[in-house]
């Protein structure tokens, strides 16, 4: 088989985009089409080579040729370049992601910033013509959501959410096949344990690290002090961060850069459990999100914190979200199976994590999983592209055309439910929400839907 070239397939892949929304192939990408020349590769930028950053460039590292690294902190960027990326080839370094993007020769950016970040840089990418790989949760905001639907449908192109559960097979796949052909019955119940979140005293105002643009890291985000504690988690470690901050890591424990567990593990098994019951179609959602318990590490009023100098998302929850058909969602902190999805039905009940599926209707299928699923029911979820690692998914739908499995559409609308989860944990009341509109159905709750954006840091509208 002849080797398609860089140039050659961009200009395949643009066409197909358009011409194909699934693209049926059954071929897995062979050894030497993943050890291509470097001429024959898209090239990409990786903007935010944080810890997740970092290992993102090294999955994407000899699928992609990795040419550019952005970051606002450059310790992040002298750290990515020592783990050994690029293999000794020279690569470009930038504060500003914007001088990135203005690069022709980059093809694909992997976004791996705080989920603050994610949705002006993912639609200034594809206004640039970038095809975008973006790590979870994808929006700070329901409105982000909205943004970002509108930009993906006129940009039009390749988008992979960093959802990676759905690649799992043995696991989230297995179980979604399980579910929608109905060897549990009809589902009643599921529970969704996320973990709790950290929490922390009182952290002092510290001086920004030299390396780190503190102003461009906050973003949207109101413009506050740094905050570090003098502690750090390695004292043998000169680069170990601190034990607790307002940056870099810490940044999910507070509602102004994240959603804390709800969208950091939400936008996993929320995403796993929404796809397993096939509701994340656009207008598909629940009508009452109602906190059962939401304890947050500082007090609350109107669904504002009244401190600001310690983490301020909930740590402890159990959050209902109820659906059209009855089923009930909880969104826990705690739950005797542990982390996981625990889905309960008429005819038995599952629990399901990164390591295994328990419970009587997989056991009494464990040994004719291959019949009972052949390698196309799996393909289905894939979109009809081949199951295969999550990267490597999207790098073929980038040369196939087609839709990734973990495309935007979808996973958007789990993502307004981790934010309804957000919302009505904050308000520490009920919200009931109209899922076709997009509305929450009273006043205060529907504030939350949107943030006000510094000036000089608004998401594009288009």
């Amino acid at each position: 088989m002849s080797t398609t070239t860089r140039r050659g397939f961009l200009k395949q892949s643009a066409a197909a985009a358009v011409a194909v929304p699934y693209f049926l192939s059954s071929q897995q990408p062979t050894l030497a089409q993943r050890r291509q020349a470097p001429s024959d590769r898209l090239r990409m930028g990786c903007i935010g080579v944080g810890s997740m950053g970092r290992g993102n460039a090294h999955g994407f590292n000899g699928i992609t040729e990795i040419v550019a690294l952005c970051d606002v902190d450059s310790a992040h960027i002298d750290a990515t370049k020592e783990s050994g990326i690029g293999r000794g080839r020279e690569i470009d370094s930038y504060k500003d992601y914007r001088k990135m993007l203005e690069r022709n020769d980059i093809d694909v950016v992997s976004i791996s910033t705080p989920d603050h970040w994610h949705t002006k840089i993912c639609i200034e990418a594809m206004q640039a013509g970038k095809h975008v790989f973006c790590e979870k949760p994808l929006t700070l905001t329901i409105e982000e959501n909205q943004l970002m639907r509108a930009a993906c449908k006129k940009y039009n192109k390749v988008f992979q959410v960093g959802t990676q559960q759905r690649a799992q097979r043995d696991q989230f796949a297995l179980a979604t096949l399980m579910i929608r052909k109905g060897l549990l019955g009809k589902i009643q119940k599921i529970t969704c344990n996320i973990d709790g979140g950290s929490t922390s005293g009182p952290i002092p105002v510290a001086s920004v690290p030299e390396t780190l643009d503190w102003e461009m890291w906050l973003g949207q985000a109101p413009l506050v002090d740094f905050r570090a504690s003098p502690e750090r988690r390695n004292s043998d470690n000169p680069r170990s961060l601190p034990r607790n901050s307002r940056a870099h890591e810490e940044f999910r424990w507070w509602y102004e850069y994240s959603g804390g567990k709800f969208t950091d593990w939400g936008a996993h098994h929320i995403d796993c459990a929404m796809w397993a019951l096939d509701v994340l179609g656009e207008g598909q959602g629940p009508v009452k999100v109602n906190p059962l318990i939401a304890e947050h590490p500082v007090p609350y009023e109107n669904g504002w914190p009244t401190l600001d100098d310690r983490y301020n998302t909930s740590h402890r929850f159990d959050i209902e979200c109820t659906f059209e058909d009855g089923v009930a969602m909880h969104v826990v902190s705690q739950s005797p199976d542990g982390n996981g999805i625990l889905f309960e039905g008429t005819e038995g009940r599952i629990h399901v994590n990164r390591g295994r599926i328990a419970g009587r209707p997989f056991e009494e299928i464990r040994d004719n999983v291959g019949n009972m699923f052949p390698a196309e029911e799996f393909n289905k979820l894939y979109n009809g592209k081949p199951f295969e690692g999550h990267k490597e998914n999207f790098i073929r739908c980038i040369r196939e055309g087609g839709l990734p499995v973990s495309d935007v559409y979808t996973h958007i609308q789990a993502m307004t439910v981790c934010h309804l989860c957000v919302i009505a944990a904050r308000l520490g009341r009920e919200v009931l929400w109209d899922p076709r509109d997009g509305r929450a159905l009273d006043v205060q709750a529907q504030s939350f839907v949107a943030r006000e954006q510094r000036r000089g840091y608004e998401i594009p509208r288009v």
